[in-house]
């Protein structure tokens, strides 16, 4: 029969809250070991080509923003040269350590200085952050003028490449809302089938039709080139103006006033998903255009959660405002 393991000599695996595990072995045996020991990562792989991306995801990440200290899905990752094995994960994970604790004006200024100090710890060429969260969004209701505490859904994406002697980087913001569309084909059938003759008009009011109407969610995204951060690009409240003035915002607060007049605007202009991305396109084109290159480049987003459908709709649109600009001039808005 086995004899139990003596365990009296054994060190406790923490000291304290916060501390991390007693040593087993003394710090000048390990300093032995890394002086005479190999880097694996550093070493050559046996199949030598390089790789395009290697990194971290997955991650949580607490940010200091004006708006708090708030968390973001974090996605860090570098190129990796064809001689040797592998990044050093470490690294990754001291450069978001260093990070932390500090207070930024904006998100892309986090994802900025993160991507530089993680570049030259890889000997790295190209380098990305992709960061996913949430941000609040205050918001007055229409006619009750009660505030709704509501989430913007934010994601920021750095990219840095070098190229010949300079590095070239480009930053992209994107916003995203929770809005309500109605569809305009039943709308148009209802109108047909139902005579006009068997409707009222009270106080010389437009009766509208009944269709199905649903949730959808839009993201617009602007990337810029390197420089155009801070005070120079539009934030986050330009591109909510955008979707603002394009959509039918959903509000988490509404009283009975307030819910009566956005389902009644949702039905007098009723959008296909296809509507939501165009008019976003518009919008961005009015309101960004005097601000970005006309080069810049424009992501737009939608799914519509169908109501009477078990099927979800999706449109995108990826232009830039050079496309968007012209086009203002000749189309005007339906409204």
């Amino acid at each position: 029969m086995k004899e139990p393991e003596d365990t009296s000599s054994r060190p406790l695996l923490s000291a304290g809250a916060g501390e991390g595990p007693k040593s087993f072995f003394s710090q000048a045996r390990h300093d032995r070991v890394l002086a005479s020991g190999r880097d694996i990562p550093e070493e050559r792989p046996s199949f030598a080509i390089h790789l395009n991306a290697v990194g971290i995801s997955a991650k949580t990440v607490w940010v200091g923003l004006p708006q708090g200290r708030l968390s973001f899905d974090l996605r860090l990752e570098v190129d990796l040269r064809a001689e040797r094995r592998g990044i050093h994960m470490s690294r990754l994970e001291e450069a978001i350590t260093q990070l932390h604790g500090h207070d930024f004006v904006d998100l892309r200024d986090y994802a900025l200085e993160l991507v530089n100090l993680v570049i030259p710890a890889q000997d790295a060429r190209w380098g990305r952050v992709e960061l996913i969260g949430k941000l609040p969004r205050f918001s007055q209701t229409g006619i009750s003028g009660r505030v709704s505490l509501d989430s913007l859904n934010v994601r920021v994406e750095v990219e840095t490449e070098r190229v010949g002697s300079k590095w070239r980087q480009i930053v992209g913001l994107e916003v995203g809302v929770n809005h309500i569309t109605a569809c305009p084909c039943t709308q148009v059938y209802n109108l047909l089938l139902l005579s006009a003759a068997e409707t009222s008009t009270p106080d010389d009011q437009e009766v509208l039709m009944p269709t199905h109407s649903q949730r959808s969610h839009t993201r617009l995204a602007v990337f810029s080139q390197q420089g155009m951060v801070g005070s120079k690009a539009p934030g986050h409240e330009t591109l909510l103006a955008c979707l603002a003035s394009a959509l039918h915002l959903s509000q988490d607060l509404l009283k009975r006033p307030d819910e009566a007049e956005l389902v009644y605007a949702a039905h007098r202009y009723p959008q296909f998903a296809e509507d939501a991305v165009r008019e976003t396109a518009r919008a961005a084109g009015k309101i960004l255009g005097p601000l970005l290159p006309s080069g810049s480049r424009i992501l737009i987003r939608t799914v519509g959660l169908e109501s009477i459908h078990s099927h979800d709709v999706h449109c995108r649109l990826d232009t830039t405002l050079a496309t968007i600009r012209p086009m203002i001039k000749i189309t005007k808005l339906k409204r």
